[in-house]
Parts: structure tokens; sequence; C-alpha cells
């Protein structure tokens, strides 16, 4: 896999990260909205947030934190092995 198509990996799983959070915050502030004037209790928006929020941590962690850590333990081994 040459740098390009790393790249482009990175790229394409921050844009999901940024598309997902973004459709969470409008979904989730148009639930409590719902909550709020006719259901009078949030059970609803806590059980969407909850379980979407774990999709949404989940492609954090694939976008942003894993991606960098796996490539810092990448770059220590080859430069172990190249002494």
């Amino acid at each position: 896999m040459n740098l390009r198509e790393q790249a482009e990996k990175r790229v394409d799983a921050k844009i999901k990260f940024q598309e997902n959070l973004y459709k969470y915050l409008i979904v989730n502030t148009i639930i409590a909205i719902i909550c709020f004037v006719f259901l009078q209790s949030f059970w609803l928006l806590a059980f969407v947030m909850f379980f979407w929020g774990i999709g949404v941590l989940d492609d954090f962690f694939k976008a942003y934190s894993l991606n960098s850590y796996r490539e810092e333990m990448i770059q220590k081994e080859l430069s172990k092995m190249g002494d």
C-alpha cells in the first residue's frame, strides 16, 4: 500500500466520522425537542444518544486515535529492525 492510498484511507475515515457526528447532533437535537414538547420524558433521547454515541466514538477512534498510534508503533518497529 503506497502513501497515497494510506492518506486516502485516513481522509475517508475522518470524513465518515465528521458526517456521522453532524447527523448525530442534528437528529438528537430534533429528538430532544420532540421529547421535551410532546413526551415530557427523555428516555427515547437517552436510548438513541447512548447507542448511536457508541458508533460515533468508534468512528472517532478509527479516524484519529488508533491510526496515529498504530503508525507510531510501526515506525518504532521499523527503526528497531534497521539498527
